[in-house]
């Protein structure tokens, strides 16, 4: 399997982008989330000129936030810096939508922002609407301002489960999801998606290089000998992506009850010490501060074990590899972790593991 690794945007992002190419990693990709990391954008800018190899990743981007000119200028922008090397991801905007107090777009919506994204940067014409008015447009220049020859690899954010395998399916894209360690689920998205592509019209080769590669973005806790899988350092490399979920449970009661009473405790005890509710119209302010930043020491038992369990890779070396195998097999083609306690360390153990 194939690595890579997700980071905040920030300056000094570049130094990270040159420390993974040198490691052999595959990718290397920036979280889209305006209101709690850096642009995407201006950080992989740092990054294509910095580096001559490994591939650029915005994930996830969406028409929630940005409109398609001005996301394919961006893509086709970092192309002519970096050509054949950016990757973009596009879904509803959950988290970035969350941080502003907003709600997700819907699959239509993303599905029309992915064929615009698409077509734009391929050089093609697309359909652009503001309210009644519909216009064909496409870039009015090349060459050195941007690279519309190079392809562009796109993916779909699976948070939507079969609505995204199957945008997926239609517009030709691979999925990337975000602590989906589960290969039966994996194996349900690929159904999905080769389903929604059969019989689909279009020309693939057109506007992507037809590839559908899917990616898992995680973390990585290598367990040295007799360490406890549950304790401090095992919680504090995988607790970002714990507090998310809670985070993202806080503030969605519906989804809150579909877990069980321990989780459902976490989250209550989250909101508490956040100060605020799961109805308060302010909540995204108290719940995303240092979102995926690490954890204080005091939220440590808020890292459940069965949810370090579900959304992370924690044991030891012969636990990592049998659980990225049978990933492996259920069609993934890259593990992306993001790292937060000593990104270059993680990033060398991922290396070492997969490359």
């Amino acid at each position: 399997m194939r690595a890579g690794v997700v980071v905040a945007a920030q300056p000094g992002v570049e130094d990270l982008a040159v420390r993974a190419e040198e490691l052999g990693l595959h990718s290397f990709w920036v979280n889209d989330t305006p209101m709690v990391h850096g642009d995407p954008f201006v950080a992989l800018s740092l990054c294509a000129k910095a580096t001559s190899r490994i591939k650029l990743g915005i994930g996830v981007t969406s028409p929630a936030l940005r409109s398609a000119p001005a996301a394919a200028s961006g893509l086709a922008s970092l192309n002519a810096l970096a050509p054949g090397r950016i990757i973009c991801a596009v879904g509803t905007g959950n988290t970035a939508r969350r941080t502003l107090g907003m709600r997700p777009t819907t699959a239509a919506r993303l599905e029309n922002f992915t064929a615009a994204l698409q077509n734009l940067c391929a050089g093609r014409s697309t359909e652009y609407r503001e309210g009644d008015r519909v216009r064909d447009i496409r870039f009015l220049h090349a060459g050195a301002h941007v690279n519309t020859a190079d392809p562009i690899e796109f993916v779909v954010a699976a948070l939507l489960g079969p609505k995204a395998a199957a945008v997926a399916g239609r517009r030709g894209t691979g999925l990337i999801s975000f602590g989906l360690l589960d290969p039966t689920a994996w194996h349900a998205l690929h159904d999905t998606r080769r389903h929604a592509a059969q019989g689909t019209p279009r020309d693939l080769d057109s506007y992507t290089d037809s590839r559908a590669d899917s990616y898992v973005v995680t973390s990585l806790h290598l367990l040295d000998e007799d360490e406890d899988p549950h304790g401090d350092a095992a919680r504090d490399a995988t607790g970002h992506l714990v507090l998310s979920l809670l985070a993202f449970a806080a503030d969605t009661p519906a989804f809150a009850e579909q877990l069980g009473p321990e989780e459902r405790k976490a989250v209550r005890q989250l909101l508490d010490r956040r100060g605020t509710t799961a109805t308060a119209p302010d909540r995204h302010t108290k719940l995303y501060p240092n979102y995926l930043g690490r954890i204080a020491p005091q939220d440590r038992d808020l890292v459940l074990p069965s949810l370090m369990n579900t959304l992370a890779l924690v044991g030891t070396r012969d636990d990592l590899l049998a659980r990225i195998t049978t990933l492996e097999q259920a069609g993934v083609d890259e593990l992306l972790i993001q790292p937060v306690i000593d990104p270059p360390t993680e990033m060398a153990l991922l290396a070492k593991l997969l490359t």
